[in-house]
């Protein structure tokens, strides 16, 4: 194939000139900007490594800007090709537009609630008062003419007069902290800048607690950040005064560090971690102003936390010594492990528990699929919660002297609603219930359990519309994760229903790596165990293949962040065993991700190149990047990354693509949307989110060969 020579100028400026090509079959040829090759050259363990395009992780470079807008140029014009992309938008808008209601919770004198109407790019947070009065209380819709700026997370004092909130803007890491009087909705003069990975934890109504790192040299957006640290902010003082709680001594670094407060307001609880597993825990007795921090848990060897408290009586949960997690008690006074009782034991089903109105609620996952125990807080079980189906519960918290509680219930085929709970007699009446033009009863969900290529049997839910025939020829997206002990439980998505009203086949197999099993599944799919999850995905692929769901024809691979790096490295060990591949924001360049941002945070998982010789033959074996091989035909792929992504930079992708559009041999067009004023993902706007699924699914179809919609639809979609 030819390519368009588009060279990188010093003058930042980029020299376009397009010259079309002829079509292969039906398929659109692309002409790719000639990316420059500026050869750095590492070395490790004695082996040089040679990146070609280390220049483009300069984000603030003129250079890289150019060959973001280049790049955009092209694969807009191809996706502007494809005759149904406005089809697709616009049936994802149409069934998009119906209201959400989230699940309520009390401040003061009010009940809030977030709601978005449809179509609003962002939620707003509602509240109505004790007559049922309903108003605006937050409506970030407003923030930001382009709807670009998110509202994170919200935290009320005690009595609910006065509260801070996070925004986001461009989809960045970074936050402001906003005080705000909650009566009157006026701002308050204590406006954090510089915010990062934080939440906001009151004492009294005073002030509060927060986390950050020291803005980085360089880039905000990609230069290392490693040591966070704990503030105490009081309300009317500059933050340039902000007390230093934890963290920030030369001797020991904590990359993610937390604080918060029981509900009595007696404890300070503070975690500290040096990746994403694995925390140190300490506790300050505040009813002393002479107390000072003192540890529960000094080392990194588990992941623990106090969940609630009864006077001194501490409520942990843990993992240490089990992997499935359980709940410990403890005195406040000597806190340390060896004085840990149990309160609710370990199980072969990994625990989640929540506390609300007086209770614990012990969520159990059994196969990925929710299960809950609601128990006294004396460790008596006073019943299993019968759910209103087979799915995902979320909820059951509250404070200790609610009256009722609120949980939300979903799966694949079922949008979520909320049901509201009374914790004395275990009933729970219908709370919320969306109006959603998708009919779930057309739909249906199946469990299925696989050998992976090591024979361990790896459990995947397949979700179809009913009647489906198993032909082989079923357009597929298997998604995938596999990583940082994060679960993937049957949810809802809007895009996927659209994606399976076109007869398509949603299927998520739960990969090592992830947590659906414990630490053991988590362990299994880390550092020099990785290939585990790579050969889970692949096995996964295998199996839909072999029972005719779908062919290497109709099939996609997707995944985000992890994810990303799952679908990168199945598509260039495998590129024989997809049509598609769609990696998002994608973990790309092993050998590099821990010199960005937190990245370094995420060695637990993968390992660096650094740390061993066995350790990067390994990484470079399977990272992305490095696997991009001459003269191969890879799937059809378009990578997709958002210019502001502070959690896994863009210059993974730019990356990735440039080595898959300089050495790729085929007809398959090889591609990267880069969202501008976008970050992760978090936050990303309602109408940027229906944009990047209508392109991401008509560059899916149109790649698996299909010139109009499998099932068009009826409504009001343009011909």
């Amino acid at each position: 194939m030819k390519k368009l020579i588009l060279p990188i100028l010093a003058a930042s400026t980029l020299l376009v000139s397009c010259k079309e090509e002829q079509q292969t079959q039906r398929n659109i040829t692309v002409n790719y900007p000639e990316t420059a090759k500026k050869p750095v050259v590492d070395e490790y363990f004695g082996t040089k490594v040679t990146d070609n395009y280390r220049w483009l992780e300069d984000d603030r470079s003129a250079e890289t800007e150019a060959w973001v807008k280049a790049e955009n140029e092209v694969t807009f014009d191809y996706l502007s090709k494809i005759p149904y992309r406005e089809q697709l938008k616009d049936r994802l808008s149409e069934l998009w537009n119906y209201e959400k209601v989230g699940t309520p919770f009390k401040e003061g004198e009010y009940t809030y609630f977030y709601k978005n109407n449809g179509l609003q790019n962002q939620y707003v947070l509602y509240r109505k008062d004790k007559d049922g009065n309903e108003e605006v209380f937050l409506d970030p819709n407003t923030f930001a003419e382009d709807g670009t700026t998110s509202l994170g997370s919200v935290s009320f004092t005690k009595n609910g007069k006065t509260v801070a909130y996070a925004i986001s803007e461009g989809g960045s890491d970074w936050r402001k902290v906003i005080v705000m009087d909650a009566e009157t909705k006026e701002i308050k003069g204590d406006t954090l800048v510089d915010v990062k990975f934080s939440g906001i934890s009151w004492k009294g109504n005073e002030g509060f607690y927060y986390s950050s790192y020291d803005k980085p040299k360089g880039s905000e957006l990609s230069a290392k950040t490693d040591q966070h640290k704990l503030y105490y902010h009081k309300l009317g003082t500059p933050q340039s005064t902000d007390e230093v709680v934890f963290g920030g001594t030369a001797e020991e670094k904590h990359r993610y560090v937390g604080g918060y407060l029981t509900e009595d307001d007696n404890y300070l609880l503070v975690t500290a971690s040096t990746s994403t597993s694995g925390n140190k825990l300490f506790i300050k007795d505040l009813t002393n102003p002479e107390n000072k921090l003192t540890p529960i848990i000094n080392n990194f060897d588990s992941d623990t936390y106090v969940i609630d408290n009864r006077g001194s009586k501490l409520y942990l949960v843990t993992n240490l010594n089990a992997p499935n997690k359980k709940v410990v008690i403890v005195d406040a006074a000597n806190p340390t492990q060896e004085n840990w009782v149990d309160f609710i034991p370990e199980t072969e089903n990994v625990l989640s528990p929540s506390t609300g109105a007086g209770y614990f609620f012990a969520e159990y996952m059994v196969d990925a699929v929710s299960k809950i125990l609601q128990y006294d807080f004396d460790g008596k079980l006073i019943r299993e919660v019968k759910l209103p189906g087979v799915g995902s519960a979320g909820g059951f918290n509250g404070k200790t002297d609610a009256k009722e509680l609120y949980f939300s219930f979903t799966n694949y085929n079922t949008p979520s609603s909320s049901y509201k709970f009374n914790p004395e007699d275990g009933t729970y009446e219908l709370y919320w219930k969306p109006a959603i033009s998708f009919n779930s009863d057309e739909y249906e969900s199946k469990q299925v359990f696989y050998a992976s290529k090591d024979g361990t049997k790896v459990p995947m839910i397949i979700t179809y519309k009913k009647g489906l025939e198993l032909n082989g020829k079923n357009p597929t997206i298997l998604y995938g994760y596999g990583g940082f002990n994060i679960s993937l439980t049957p949810s809802f998505s809007i895009a996927n229903a659209v994606w399976m009203e076109q007869g398509g086949v949603y299927a998520v197999p739960n990969l090592r790596g992830g947590g659906e099993y414990g630490k053991k599944w988590h362990v299994a799919g880390t550092q020099l165990q990785k290939q585990n999850v790579f050969d889970d995905f692949i096995a996964a692929a295998e199996y839909l293949i072999k029972e005719n769901y779908t062919s290497s024809d109709y099939l996609a691979i997707r995944g985000g962040s992890n994810g990303g790096l799952l679908v990168g490295a199945t598509m260039t060990q495998r590129p024989d065993l997809i049509k598609v591949a769609l990696p998002a924001v994608g973990v790309l360049d092993m050998l590099r991700y821990h010199t960005f941002t937190a990245g370094a945070g995420w060695a637990y998982d993968y390992g660096t190149a650094e740390q061993s010789k066995e350790m990067f033959k390994y990484l470079k074996g399977y990272s992305p990047v490095h696997n991009v091989k001459e003269g191969v035909s890879y799937p059809a792929t378009m990578v997709t990354t958002g210019d502001h992504d502070d959690r896994v930079v863009p210059a993974h992708s730019f990356k990735f693509a440039a080595e898959l559009q300089n050495k790729h041999k085929g007809s398959n067009p090889v591609l990267i949307r880069i969202e501008t004023n976008a970050g992760h993902g978090a936050g990303t706007p309602v109408s940027k989110t229906i944009e990047q699924y209508s392109d991401i699914f008509g560059f899916t179809l149109f790649n698996m060969g299909f010139d109009t919609l499998p099932n068009p639809p009826k409504s009001k979609i343009k011909s």
